[in-house]
């Protein structure tokens, strides 16, 4: 259970704020294209969407940027972007949001990665994408370390946000963290399959379910099955804590002396999950940053998750809900 008191929840906001967490990962765009269909192609079998309204918004790494920007945090976006129509797009809603730029590194070589939905009469029709999945070069990686490192004092934690597009190189990951514990810096990772192993000697780790058992080619099913992959990670990665999210089954968190805390889902009519794994390492992070215990933190980002699942669509969560969710179970 939560081991907040009523006035801690109310002094949330002014602990997260101004908390400065670096974002290392696959900045990405979120393209919806809105219409109707009233006919037929003559070219093909294909509908015709006529479309009425487009808009952008953050994906990826990016949207684990809006969510600290939302809990009044100062995120600081380290990646690639495309010297492109969407790079400039990407550029522009940061500077709608008032986020710093400085750390994007715009790339000749590389598209910006952007997945376009087309949606008609209420009906996903089709999803398009356009992206470069392989690794930067090393040009690129050096980059990467260098806007890092240039700003690693100022920070109060990063987060290493992996989406197998490229940028977080076997290269890039151990520099990172290498750089980040010199300086005792919070580490929160959000993994995927790629270079799942390489992520050593962080603060968090924080695979889903899906992740856990393709690192491992196994099904969790039962309780001893989480327990057995927490032991594992915990064994390979020597870091001070996994996190595991197991969708409707909650949070699993494990200590470097594999103690086990089993946090439940509230129960919650779910309107969508797309980006609530976003919602739970901005959380994390945020928490830690502000000096709340793991435990604690794992609790408010689950509530977070949680929150943003009742939502249609990719949205940051937002504060105030999270605090009044969790007065809630106060009473």
């Amino acid at each position: 259970m939560l081991h907040f008191e009523k006035n801690e929840i109310l002094n949330l906001k002014s602990k997260f704020e101004n908390k400065k967490i670096a974002v290392i990962g696959d900045m990405m765009l979120d393209g919806y294209y809105w219409g109707d269909v009233k006919r037929i192609s003559p070219e093909a079998p294909v509908p015709v969407v006529e479309i009425e309204k487009e808009f952008f918004r953050f994906g990826g790494a990016a949207n684990v940027i809006l969510n600290i920007k939302s809990l009044g945090g100062i995120p600081y976006p380290i990646g690639i972007i495309g010297d492109d129509q969407e790079g400039t797009i990407f550029k522009r809603l940061l500077d709608e949001y008032d986020i710093d730029s400085s750390g994007l590194i715009v790339s000749t070589e590389r598209p910006t990665t952007v997945k376009i939905r087309v949606i008609a009469n209420k009906q996903h029709i089709v999803r398009i994408d356009k992206e470069v999945k392989d690794n930067i070069n090393a040009d690129l990686e050096l980059q990467v370390i260098e806007k890092f490192n240039s700003i690693l004092s100022e920070l109060d934690a990063v987060i290493l946000e992996d989406y197998n597009k490229g940028v977080l190189t076997e290269y890039v990951i151990t520099e990172s963290i290498k750089s980040a514990n010199k300086e005792n810096k919070i580490i929160a990772v959000d993994p995927k399959f790629i270079n799942f192993f390489s992520y050593e000697n962080v603060t968090v780790f924080k695979p889903n379910k899906k992740e856990s058992e393709d690192a491992f080619n196994m099904r969790i099913v039962t309780d001893d099955d989480v327990k057995k992959v927490g032991s594992k990670l915990i064994q390979k990665l020597n870091a001070k804590h996994i996190l595991i999210t197991l969708g409707d089954q909650g949070l699993a968190l494990f200590d470097s002396e594999n103690k086990l805390l089993r946090i439940p889902t509230k129960a919650r009519k779910v309107a969508d999950v797309s980006g609530a794994g976003d919602t739970v390492i901005a959380t994390l992070t945020m928490a830690l940053a502000s000096g709340i215990n793991i435990s604690d933190a794992a609790y408010l980002a689950n509530f977070a998750g949680g929150l943003v699942c009742e939502e249609m669509g990719i949205v940051p969560i937002n504060p105030d809900n999270l605090i009044a969710e969790l007065l809630e179970e106060l009473v």
